[in-house]
């Protein structure tokens, strides 16, 4: 889903999902879809555990004061959990900038299934030297401004409706169950793509400047080249590969995440 993503993003040659799916298919087979995943799944334990580790402390630190009723079973109030979940969106911003430009680098390149067509890239390590000597390490971070636009204000928007679903599929005094944790994983993750997927089509077409593709020269420029090429419905590109792997991805993600938690605290 993430490789059609990409070229349905940063292609304006498709007409759809259908027509994506059949032309990676015809020109690269079934390994086209998997194309630029080896560095993302590699780092997403570590960017995860960024995420909620940053998130857990900036919300412990947030709700010093109220730390006694939390541990009361009060729940924290929502502008604390909004500003820390944009905190942890910074730093994940920090940690997986550079993957997911590789990624997108990788997945927007076109390849048959013969190899023939001139790969620019041979694989994440190629793509991450070839960058550092064109661009410098700051080539790494191309489209960090897109990225935290995208992330900051998102991941406040990831942890805050989870929290209040939570809340509400819960009964008062009561740890939630399984059930109500994988929901409100599901519809936190939906929203936050509602939200973040305008942003993440600026953000792939930035990544993929300078790559033998358009060159944009700021996000600014690219909303406005995009906004006048393709109308308003190219910041909607993507948002139901989005949202379709959105719910069951953030239901497990939180569903874990919980289940590591009890697990350590009983441990200590």
């Amino acid at each position: 889903m993430m490789m059609m993503m990409v070229h349905l993003q940063t292609q304006a040659k498709y007409k759809g999902i259908f027509d994506c799916v059949a032309i990676i298919y015809t020109r690269e087979g079934i390994p086209g879809f998997f194309k630029g995943m080896a560095l993302p799944v590699l780092i997403t334990g570590v960017s995860n555990a960024a995420a909620f580790g940053s998130y857990s402390n900036a919300l412990d630190y947030l709700t010093q004061s109220q730390r006694s009723d939390r541990n009361q079973g009060n729940p924290a109030c929502a502008s604390a959990i909004f500003v820390a979940g944009c905190f942890s969106g910074l730093v994940q911003v920090v940690i997986t900038a550079p993957a997911d430009l590789v990624k997108v680098r990788l997945q927007g390149q076109t390849t048959s299934r013969l190899g023939i067509c001139g790969a620019r890239y041979r694989g994440p390590l190629h793509c991450m030297t070839v960058i550092l000597k064109e661009e410098g390490p700051r080539g790494l971070y191309r489209a960090g401004l897109a990225l935290s636009l995208r992330d900051v204000p998102c991941y406040g928007l990831y942890f805050l409706p989870y929290e209040l679903t939570c809340r509400f599929l819960t009964e008062e005094g009561k740890q939630p169950g399984t059930l109500s944790i994988m929901m409100a994983g599901g519809v936190a993750g939906v929203m936050t793509w509602a939200f973040a997927t305008p942003m993440d089509v600026v953000k792939a077409r930035l990544q993929m400047s300078g790559a033998g593709g358009r060159v944009y020269r700021g996000v600014l420029h690219c909303m406005s080249v995009s906004l006048k090429e393709e109308g308003m419905r190219v910041f909607c590109k993507g948002l139901i590969l989005n949202s379709v792997r959105a719910f069951p991805v953030n239901a497990i993600t939180f569903l874990s995440y919980k289940n590591l938690m009890s697990l350590f605290s009983r441990a200590t």
